[in-house]
């Protein structure tokens, strides 16, 4: 009996030796969570034997449990690197139409050749959909997550419909409405702006919005004569006169109505006139607006010179991919050359309700057993998920100098237990040598 006690011994602290070479093997391992082998004494007796003179059997591994404490951040210059900062993890599958998740701790994410996010395995990371302009998801169950894509363009582009343009005229211009409007005549007005707009195709144009004063001997209202003229072109394609601006004795805006220069679709899309020449239809038409997109910003006419205080418009070309940030709350936002950005996902982050019932599987991975509980799928900086940390790792969270002193106090475990085991062959040898 005491051989079978003393090699019992001897086997867990082989166990022990084992659990801590390799936390040790595994310090600098991104995600790697230390384990802790756990033992407990087996004592077997009938119902007929006496509890009182019962020595015990010796030592068995119970488990070697898993420490799901939080390791510390590693700050990295990749934006996909990604890191959790309470007890979430993050859900990857082996392929794109899989459902068979696997959970991870371990952030270093890279795209693949198709521009998915993927890890070191080439595992797709999971995310929910979510509305490109708010970022808010639509749900947060694990059915609806999907492999996470970034793409290098920001689609197809959108044609310019309102120019937004609030300015500055100055008052002490001279009236220049004596002559016919010339664009190529700089007599014929007193100020002008240009903005880029876009076709149907993403293709550049430059509108160009002039001002002069009219004659009038009225000291008040003081008005002003608009015309928009597309490319600098001024034949076949006449330019196209607005509405009339009007500013009372203080110089502010006089309302109603507000006015602005309408580019009906149905003459820039029409051959003849030489607008477009590309092949891009418009569909709505596009209109100059004298105030800025909230409405609050009108023109002025102050003795001051020509100034322009907003000038914006709400079109775009294709643009490339310039940069990907992800917040703590695992949103991912694109931003393009062309000025757009977009929410793409939402980082999925996983719990349960026992994580050392996970099963490990490799790659510093685990997957759902039957004493970890159900996954419950949710999103960062709610609950107990935590939140997402990115441009970070982290880290191992094997502590090495505790690592060397329990692999000392194993090794000491391993001589007694030997020593033990020496100490009963000694004793049998003894006794086969009584006469």
């Amino acid at each position: 009996m005491s051989f079978q006690i003393a090699l019992s011994g001897l086997a867990a602290a082989q166990k022990d030796l084992d659990t801590t070479a390799n936390n040790i093997a595994n310090v600098n391992t991104t995600g790697f969570k230390e384990s802790r082998a756990e033992f407990a004494d087996v004592y077997a007796t009938s119902i007929f034997s006496s509890g009182r003179t019962k020595v015990g059997d010796g030592v068995s591994t119970s488990t070697v449990a898993q420490q799901f404490n939080q390791g510390s951040l590693q700050f990295t210059n990749n934006s996909l690197d990604l890191a959790i900062t309470g007890e979430g993890f993050f859900a990857t599958t082996p392929d794109l139409q899989s459902q068979d998740l696997t959970y991870t701790r371990a952030g270093a994410f890279k795209l693949n050749k198709d521009n998915f996010i993927v890890d070191n395995r080439g595992n797709f990371l999971q995310g929910f959909n979510v509305d490109p302009v708010t970022g808010e998801n639509s749900s947060v169950s694990l059915s609806t997550s999907s492999p996470i894509a970034i793409p290098t363009s920001a689609g197809a582009p959108r044609e310019t419909n309102n120019v937004f343009l609030s300015m500055n005229v100055d008052s002490r211009a001279l009236p220049t409405a004596a002559v016919p409007f010339s664009p190529t005549d700089r007599a014929t007005y007193n100020h002008s702006t240009s903005v880029t707009v876009y076709d149907s195709l993403g293709e550049s144009h430059i509108l160009t919005t002039y001002f002069r004063k009219t004659d009038t001997t009225a000291p008040a209202p003081s008005e002003w004569e608009t015309f928009a003229v597309w490319d600098d072109q001024t034949a076949p394609g006449e330019p196209i006169q607005g509405n009339n601006i009007r500013f009372d004795s203080s110089g502010n805006f006089i309302t109603p109505p507000i006015p602005e220069i309408r580019l009906p679709a149905a003459v820039l899309n029409d051959p003849l006139n030489g607008y477009l020449d590309n092949g891009a239809q418009y569909v709505n038409d596009v209109v100059v607006n004298f105030r800025d997109a909230s409405g609050t910003r009108t023109p002025t006419q102050y003795a001051s010179g020509f100034d322009v205080n907003n000038l914006s418009q709400d079109g775009t070309t294709v643009g490339s991919l310039t940069g990907v940030d992800i917040d703590s709350f695992g949103r991912v936002l694109a931003t393009y050359s062309n000025g757009d950005s977009s929410y793409l996902a939402q980082v999925t982050l996983v719990r349960f309700a026992n994580v050392q019932g996970l099963k490990q599987v490799g790659n510093t991975s685990w997957k759902q057993s039957l004493t970890s509980g159900e996954p419950i799928g949710g999103q960062g900086n709610t609950g107990t998920f935590g939140s997402v940390n990115a441009s970070a790792l982290e880290q191992s969270n094997v502590n090495l100098t505790t690592e060397l002193v329990d692999l000392i106090s194993a090794q000491r475990n391993f001589q007694a237990n030997s020593r033990a085991l020496e100490v009963n062959s000694t004793l049998q040898q003894t006794v086969l040598q009584i006469r």
